[in-house]
This record gives structure tokens, sequence and C-alpha cells, in this order.
């Protein structure tokens, strides 16, 4: 049997990750296996790292997502992968990969990954998490800054020249492909458990 295969997306800082883990917490680690497609950014190492920093990573095109389809492919048929690794301090790909495997359920993660046909084929269950647009931005500014080495006016430039505009021109319309939406992220108490109720008895099969 194939693995079951549920999309997690919305607007960056919307709570994704709080509702991967639930779904992880909730079927087990050695069930689930998470695949983000921030790891498939380009690599764009033949530009300066000011050039780098100046692209548009918030529209589809800055991501490989063809390799990502591939990837998925391989997994529903039981083959493990070698998943790319990004640093996002110097907006690069780094030449190691890691080890993904072929579990009972895999997890696709990401902002845009209903704007690509290929990709949400591949997906049984369409989660949007949807959260409004001053708490995301507080949670991106915090991570930027924590988890990637950004200055605060870098985040904010940022934050108005692409990440709001490619949010409203690609990610919120991608909205209307979702099968569950959830708001107010992964604070929506019963929301969640509805979702884990319904990914139970997908994997339970």
């Amino acid at each position: 049997m194939p693995p079951i295969v549920i999309g997690v997306a919305g607007g960056s800082g919307s709570g994704k990750t709080t509702v991967v883990r639930r779904i992880v917490d909730a079927l087990g680690d050695r069930q689930v296996s998470v695949l983000e497609h921030d790891r498939y950014y380009r690599d764009r190492n033949d530009l300066r790292l000011e050039e780098r920093a100046a692209l548009n990573y918030d529209h589809p095109d800055s991501l490989e997502t063809d390799l990502m389809v591939r990837h998925l492919h391989e997994l529903r048929a039981g083959s493990p992968i070698e998943a790319p690794l990004y640093d996002f301090a110097r907006y690069v790909r780094h030449a190691a990969t890691e080890p993904v495997a072929a579990r009972r359920a895999i997890i696709v993660e990401g902002i845009l990954i209903y704007t690509d046909a290929a990709l949400r084929a591949l997906m049984d269950v369409k989660v949007f998490v949807d959260t409004d647009d001053d708490t995301r931005f507080i949670r991106r500014l915090q991570r930027d800054i924590t988890e990637r080495g950004r200055t605060v006016q870098s985040v904010i430039d940022q934050y108005l020249a692409t990440v709001k505009p490619m949010h409203l021109e690609f990610v919120e319309p991608s909205k209307r492909y979702a099968d569950i939406i959830v708001p107010q992220g992964g604070h929506n108490a019963v929301a969640i458990d509805m979702l884990l109720t319904l990914i139970r008895g997908l994997t339970s099969g």
C-alpha cells in the first residue's frame, strides 16, 4: 500500500510547523516523514551573496519543484530519497543531502505547494493553515532573526518587496485547492482534532 501524502500549506508564519508537529505526534515519529518545500530552493551559487539575497524567494520559480515531484514519486513507490539541504543564511544549497525514508505517511510542507498541479496530484489530503497577516509577520520576523541570521530591517524589506505581494498573488489563491482549512493555525484545537481523526482513519487502512 502506498503511503498517505498530506500537504500542509499556508502563508509564511501561519503555524504550519505546529500543525505538522501535531500530525507527527499523533501518528508517531516512525510512521511519518516530513519533506519541506523550502529544501528545494534553486542553487544560485553562481551569484554573489548580495545578488542572491536580492532574489525573490517567494515566487514559485525560485523552487526546484520538479525535483520534489520526482522525490515524492520515489517515496510513494517505497524508495528512500536523498533530499537537498539549504543554507538560509547564505542563500545556497549545501553539497550534502539528507536521507528521507518512505514511511506510512509523508507530509509535504510549504507556502507554495498547491501552486504546482503535478505536486498537488500526489497528495491525498491538502490542508491550508490560515492565520492573520500581523501574526504571520511577527512570527516570520522572530524566526528569521533567531534561526536565519537576518537583521530586522532585512526582514521588513523582504516582507514588503516580495513576501506580501507573492502571498497575495500565489499563496492566498491556492487556498481553493485545500480539502481542509485550519483557522488560527495550530491553536485551533477543534480543527486539529478533526484533521487528526481523518488522518488516523486514512493511515490505519
